[in-house]
């Protein structure tokens, strides 16, 4: 089961969206746990507290989130009490692991250490290092990633919200952070009082679970957050249970009047209406394309544009194509996914690759639906760290189907494809979502692969000009490039 998939169905059996921190704090432990004695170690008077407030509280919280650094500051006994606090969490429970992470030269090796060996299902990453650092943990499809965005920190306005507070840099991380991974694998801490902080992160990104921090410090105005932050199913909140509640001698009386209290807050809000919009088709033509809805909706949504555009390549073309949209519009994704599936339902492979870093989601999503194990290759490697080629676990001779967004030259195809190769796995076919044609097919022939695509530009070009979405004009300029 994903880490999605956990969350959401502990929010339902438990009817909560509580979390609880599980931290070994000795200035916040009770102090009936304080025995004084030698025989009496520090360790286990935590060990003592943290398994009752599990015991007391796990079918009223959706998930549990021990801090690492309180556990690292404890030293060797602190990891091992971390490991036994891991255990003794229920199974339906999932742990999200408060690492803060933002180290590139570890990314790899500590996303491997928390995913595989400590069994955790989600971590905290800080954003500042980029996408490089998050791929290390967005290659594990069945785990959560919940990117710091914004605290609560005095300290921290003359970073977070520069330039000006009408465009502060953590509304540039909500939508920079949006193009990493699905909503079902990537979400958003925040720390804030403020509802309107939380409104604006809500608009940016209407389908992402959000992590709340520091949300107690002003008191009574819980109904303005969940105002603010919740999404239109009254859903998307991850609420922490207060730090001080933790140390009462009342806990699980404490813990179920907060529950009551939210849903109380929940249902007074009352509906609201979606806020990720329907499209619906307002074009019936006769020669319809197998998939001219979803043409029409990319170009909609502004993934399909027309002008004059450098490419990467340093080509001038007259249409830009950029898919990283679609993951913030599930019904369109959903869509593309299920694309991609009807052609890779045909071929035979082992593992989904993803080429880095537009098609990273998009591969998430196929790992997801297909039930294949996903890898990825890295873009440079690295002079530090593992220095790994290839992301992810795999058993050499595998046989490797590379996902990508666009065919254009076939350069960043062939080149993840090539150092696939050279890892000890096999690669026979490449998809794609389109195909910039020119021969760009034939040249993947030409160094052994197969390449398939969704739909092809000169295809895109019809269909919208029969329905009336691009001029006469841009049109035949379009023609002239094909």
């Amino acid at each position: 089961m994903n880490f999605f998939t956990k969350l959401t169905t502990a929010i339902e059996q438990n009817k909560s969206s509580l979390i609880v921190a599980l931290d070994p704090n000795p200035e916040m432990m009770p102090l009936e746990y304080q025995i004084e004695g030698d025989h009496h170690e520090l360790s286990q008077q935590l060990w003592q507290w943290l398994s009752y407030i599990i015991n007391e509280t796990s079918d009223l919280v959706c998930a549990y989130k021990p801090t690492l650094g309180f556990y690292e500051a404890l030293g060797i006994k602190g990891l091992e009490l971390l490991f036994q606090v891991i255990q003794a969490v229920p199974q339906n429970i999932p742990i999200i692991l408060d690492a803060k992470h933002g180290d590139l030269n570890t990314s790899t090796i500590f996303a491997r250490t928390v995913f595989e060996e400590w069994g955790v299902d989600a971590v905290t990453l800080n954003p500042y290092v980029g996408q490089d650092h998050a791929a290390s943990f967005l290659v594990y499809p069945d785990k959560g990633t919940i990117i710091l965005c914004r605290t609560s920190n005095p300290g921290a306005v003359n970073l977070q919200d520069y330039p000006t507070s009408d465009n502060p840099f953590y509304l540039q991380v909500v939508k920079e952070v949006q193009t990493w991974g699905t909503p079902e694998q990537l979400f958003l801490e925040v720390g804030t009082t403020n509802g309107e902080v939380l409104r604006r992160i809500r608009a940016i990104a209407p389908e992402r679970y959000i992590l709340l921090r520091s949300i107690w410090a002003k008191s009574g105005n819980l109904k303005e957050i969940l105002s603010a932050g919740l999404n239109s199913n009254r859903e998307g909140l991850l609420i922490p249970v207060p730090q001080d509640q933790l140390s009462s001698n009342d806990l699980r009386k404490n813990i179920l009047s907060l529950r009551d209290e939210v849903t109380e807050v929940k249902n007074s809000l009352g509906e609201t209406s979606s806020s990720c919009e329907i499209w619906t088709s307002n074009v019936c033509l006769l020669n319809k394309h197998p998939h001219q809805d979803l043409i029409l909706q990319l170009y909609d949504l502004g993934c399909l544009l027309f002008g004059e555009y450098v490419q990467a390549s340093g080509a001038t073309f007259s249409y830009y194509i950029d898919l990283r949209k679609i993951i913030s519009n599930p019904q369109i994704f959903q869509q593309v996914l299920e694309a991609y599936v009807n052609i890779l339902k045909t071929l035979e492979f082992d593992r989904i690759a993803g080429i880095p870093y537009g098609s990273l989601p998009t591969a998430t999503g196929l790992s997801l639906l297909l039930n294949r194990p996903m890898i990825y290759p890295r873009k440079e490697v690295k002079a530090h760290g593992t220095r790994r080629l290839i992301e992810g676990h795999f058993e050499a001779g595998e046989t490797i189907v590379v996902v990508d967004d666009v065919l254009i030259s076939g350069k960043s195809a062939i080149e993840g494809a090539e150092k696939i190769v050279s890892s000890g796995l096999n690669v026979k076919d490449i998809v794609v979502f389109i195909d910039h044609e020119e021969g760009v097919k034939d040249k993947l022939k030409d160094k052994g692969y197969n390449a398939y695509s969704v739909v092809a530009i000169s295809e895109i070009t019809e269909t919208l000009y029969s329905a009336g979405r691009i001029s006469n004009e841009q049109y035949q300029c379009l023609i002239k490039n094909h």
